[in-house]
């Protein structure tokens, strides 16, 4: 699962080995990581065969789940934990 983090895959690393799906969060008022950086992430997903979901979240800025800071998006990081608690359960039955 990516949350808060930037996209691009550091030189030398694919992701030939990943034996699982990803799912990605991400705000779309994000300042830190553009729209076009998790494009860019779901077309190299896709062309890896990698299964994924990736969603994201109108006006959220980047870091929206961090409680108390001034970036804290309480719809998007409620909306996020309840997919991802959903996400575990699907794989996990």
């Amino acid at each position: 699962m990516y949350l808060h983090g930037a996209f691009d895959i550091p030189t030398g690393q694919s992701y030939d080995k990943t034996t699982g799906e990803i799912l990605v969060f991400h705000g779309s008022a994000d300042q830190s990581v553009s729209l076009e950086s998790f494009a860019t992430l779901g077309k190299t997903l896709e062309a890896a065969k990698i299964p994924h979901e990736m969603v994201t979240y109108s006006g959220a800025p980047h870091a929206f789940s961090v409680f108390g800071s001034d970036r804290y998006d309480a719809r998007a990081d409620e909306r996020s934990w309840k997919r991802y608690l959903d996400f575990l359960a699907e794989e996990y039955k």
